[in-house]
């Protein structure tokens, strides 16, 4: 079950990727017609939020064990 809840966490970060990319290119283009940059950046917020709340609430709830102390 852990591999399955890192492998969304992996799958969640490449979303982000691909729309700092998608950003780049509408950006780059400037094209009237499609979405403007700022609706690629608002999702790689939105999803970086997400994988935040899944991360505290996973660490909170003891599925996702935290390293121990090094001392």
């Amino acid at each position: 079950m852990l591999v399955f809840f890192k492998i969304i966490i992996v799958l969640l970060l490449a979303y982000m990727v691909v729309n700092l990319f998608r950003a780049l290119f509408s950006m780059l283009r400037n094209d009237p017609d499609k979405p403007p940059m700022s609706h690629y950046l608002g999702k790689r917020v939105g999803v970086a939020a997400v994988i935040f709340v899944i991360l505290i609430a996973a660490t909170a709830s003891g599925f996702l064990p935290l390293n121990p102390r090094p001392y």
